[in-house]
């Protein structure tokens, strides 16, 4: 790797700094934020501003918001995002760290498209495949997407009179049960699969956002009840988490602390 700019560095301290508070900053904001020499700051504010990353606030002598430039950047990041394969990245990540089988889906209609799947290098038996389509309310993936509907979107996908099916003796076919726990996993950000898909496996999943902040897929780890117990669940619902948490921001999502 070749030696890092400072030049360049310090210009970029200056933009992320425009992340945090109403989003304004003066020149002696960014001096007392960067410790940076006033000299400096103030060339470093010129150049950006002659370039369109930041302008001056209208009524606010002195201060500065982020310009056009930035979007326009973030935009064409944004155009260029695949879901799939950022998605694929991720779950090998996670794959790698726990090494379960780890998906991604998203939902459409009232099922789950599994779009990424890493399998785990023990052999084990999975219903899953990158591609396939699955019941929504038998899966993890698919009771997460389902919890983050609007409650008028849920109601018109899954009526009260709605026919579940079952794909083991655990699966949830009652509307009413279903909603219960859709209820659960909203307080909690984390849904759990009790082999309702797979009489031999549980997962974990957790939602994953884009830029708005809105959910667009979920991202799950699936273990074998040989491997399964309260304490693993504990530690896996944390590690699919930081991988939802790692894929929403690379859709552009960013969290507030």
């Amino acid at each position: 790797m070749g030696r890092l700019v400072p030049a360049v560095t310090r210009a970029l301290d200056i933009l992320e700094l425009f992340l945090d508070g109403d989003g304004t900053l003066s020149a002696p904001d960014i001096v007392r934020k960067l410790q940076l020499p006033r000299t400096t700051v103030h060339e470093l504010v010129t150049t950006l501003a002659a370039r369109g990353y930041i302008v001056p606030v209208t009524g606010q002598p002195g201060r500065y918001r982020l310009g056009v430039r930035p979007y326009q950047l973030g935009s064409r990041y944004a155009e260029q995002l695949d879901l799939a394969a950022e998605g694929q990245q991720v779950a090998r990540s996670v794959a790698e760290t726990c090494d379960e089988t780890v998906h991604v889906a998203i939902l459409e209609g009232t099922d789950v498209i599994y779009i990424a799947k890493v399998d785990s290098t023990h052999a084990v038996r999975m219903v899953s495949a990158a591609g396939r389509r699955l019941p929504a309310h038998c899966t993890s993936v698919g009771k997460m997407l389902l919890a983050s509907l609007p409650e008028a979107e849920l109601n018109a996908r899954i009526p009260d009179d709605a026919d579940l099916v079952a794909m083991t003796p655990n699966s949830i076919t009652d509307p009413a049960a279903l909603r219960e726990t859709l209820a659960r996993i909203r307080e909690r950000g984390l849904a759990v699969e009790n082999r309702e898909s797979n009489p031999d496996v549980s997962c974990v999943a957790a939602p994953v956002r884009d830029r708005t902040g809105k959910v667009v897929a979920a991202l799950s780890i699936s273990v074998p009840m040989i491997r399964w117990s309260e304490d693993r669940r504990g530690e896996l619902e944390q590690l699919a988490a930081k991988g939802a948490a790692e894929l929403s921001e690379r859709l552009g999502h960013r969290s507030v602390a």
